[in-house]
């Protein structure tokens, strides 16, 4: 089992930046699939970003540009940077990590605030 514990959620206005943080109990390593999703009230969780074992991204269009995903091999952890955030980021943030022969892992989602 592998826990993934979110942090870095809160309040921000528009137009401003968050960094979210993903720590993982299991080594995260150029094997890892990890990525973030979110989901607002009354609608699908959805990808915002994705780390290939490679390294490569890939954002949806809504954050192209703002939002940047990121891991630290030494540190076990998953970054999310959000820049010129808008109102309707406001969701809770979820990481997601999957490893092979082992499985997919959730951490427990941290919430974002936009006011515009």
């Amino acid at each position: 089992q592998v826990q993934l514990v979110e942090s870095g959620g809160g309040w921000v206005q528009a137009g401003g930046s968050l960094r979210l943080s993903c720590a993982a109990s299991g080594t995260i390593y150029n094997g890892n699939v990890m990525g973030w999703y979110r989901q607002a009230p009354g609608k699908q969780r959805e990808l915002v970003a994705g780390i290939a074992g490679d390294g490569r991204t890939n954002y949806p269009d809504s954050v192209k540009g703002r939002f940047t995903i990121s891991r630290d091999f030494a540190k076990n952890t998953v970054y999310l940077q959000m820049n010129s955030l808008k109102p309707e980021d406001t969701a809770v943030y979820y990481c997601r990590g999957f490893w092979a022969g082992t499985g997919e892992f959730w951490g427990q989602g941290t919430q974002v605030t936009v006011s515009s």
